[in-house]
């Protein structure tokens, strides 16, 4: 069995599902099954994936899907039910294809109410957003830290349609007020999603489609040892966003995301119920730096012509991101940085790698603060400052041209 844990190296949108995808049809070409493994976050995440047959971009399933992977949701993972119905209602539709979804009983779920009070309070900023997807992760684990009003998968299910409805219904009238209180917001001020928060007519239908998306998942209680991960020759675990959105990235603080997104979490989950395997930890970068969303960018890149020159079909300019920024790396010091901060969490034998991406777009140049560097230069001045097993390198939309190799080579 191979695991492989797939870390973005930035602020995300490096290229994460294009790696997963890589990762899972190559188990797939040796005739093995992969399990994906989502593990923070939720829907918030946007994972493209181009193949020939066409294009998807990856909320909660996972970017594996394409290759017949199934998606497993670690307890740390917050699934939002109702949006993840009409994802595969739309990889179905696309591509006849519908992923089977695994999941721990003890994700908190994302209610609608997170969303639009995400929403609210985002929106209420102004100039001052925090860079939100308005997708109610942050929302979520502030109303899940009281378990009075926490609701979780396995909860869920043993549960009707009515009386989940009825159950957030009650989390409206008793936290609603003292979350909106404490964030100094009036659903007066809310705007259009202060109507829908006040209107109880449509926790009903959200919740029968939660419900209809809940009868597909299939719950797994690794904790009384009832899943046998041996059918699975490749574990990948696709994480969301990446590490200088780290919940814990303080240098970048309130510009964050309320989870670990480094390899914290798939780290605890190998100790726990994979002891005996060794992880590669693969980062994944662009050959430069992105953004999208509010927050510090140092090196940012203000070159119309080289901002003009690129087109990312996935990270459109929206109300809630604003347009894609980009970046230069900063100097071999910094690159490294948050990667060695990230592996002290690694308390496993494991083996390192870097993944990168888009590489077609700088002339296979690594584009850095000081200039522009040969991609082979730069891993062989990378090994001698942090050590690697492989590199992947992409200078396409298409896992199929990803190129793998170990830094001595000549890459």
């Amino acid at each position: 069995m191979k695991i492989h844990i797939i870390v973005g190296k930035n602020y995300g949108d490096e290229g994460k599902g294009l790696a997963v995808d890589y990762f899972a049809e190559r188990a797939k070409s040796r005739g093995e099954r992969a399990l994906v493994i989502r593990h923070n976050g939720g829907a918030q995440a946007g994972h493209t994936v181009d193949r020939p047959a066409g294009r998807f971009i990856f909320h909660q399933l996972s970017s594996g899907s394409f290759a017949g992977a199934d998606t497993f949701w670690a307890d740390t993972f917050l699934p939002d039910l109702y949006k993840v119905e009409e994802e595969r209602q739309d990889f179905r539709g696309q591509f006849g294809l519908v992923p089977d979804i695994l999941a721990q009983g003890n994700c908190r779920l994302v209610l609608i109410d997170d969303v639009l009070l995400n929403m609210a309070a985002e929106t209420a900023r102004g100039k001052h957003r925090h860079g939100s997807c308005g997708m109610g992760i942050n929302e979520a684990v502030n109303r899940c830290e009281n378990p009075e009003f926490a609701l979780l998968l396995k909860e869920f299910v043993g549960q009707s349609a009515e009386e989940s409805a009825s159950l957030m219904g009650r989390i409206r009238r008793e936290y609603l007020p003292m979350r909106l209180q404490k964030i100094r917001l009036s659903l007066s001020e809310a705007g259009e999603y202060g109507e829908l928060l006040r209107d109880d007519g449509i926790l009903l239908a959200v919740s029968e489609q939660m419900h209809r998306a809940a009868e597909r998942i299939r719950l797994v209680d690794l904790g009384g040892q009832n899943f046998d991960f041996s059918p699975y020759g490749e574990i990948l675990f696709e994480g969301a966003q990446g590490l200088l959105l780290d919940n814990d990235c303080r240098e970048f603080y309130p510009y964050t995301t309320p989870s670990k997104t480094g390899c914290h979490n798939p780290v605890a989950f190998c100790r726990n119920y994979l002891p005996e395997e060794a992880p590669e930890m693969v980062y994944v970068t662009r050959s430069y730096v992105t953004r999208h969303g509010a927050g510090p960018l140092p090196c940012e890149i203000t070159d119309e012509g080289f901002r003009g020159s690129i087109k990312d079909a996935t990270n459109i300019p929206n109300d809630w991101q604003g347009t894609l920024r980009f970046a230069k790396h900063p100097d071999m010091e910094a690159f490294v940085k948050y990667m060695e901060a990230d592996l002290a969490d690694a308390d496993i034998p494991h083996t390192r790698s870097l993944f990168v991406t888009h590489l077609n777009e700088t002339g296979h140049k690594m584009l850095l603060e000081d200039g522009e560097v040969p991609v082979g230069e730069f891993l062989e001045k990378l090994w001698g400052r942090w050590p690697f097993s492989k590199s992947y390198l992409s200078d396409s939309k298409h896992g199929q041209d990803v190129r793998e190799t170990g830094w001595e080579s000549g890459v």
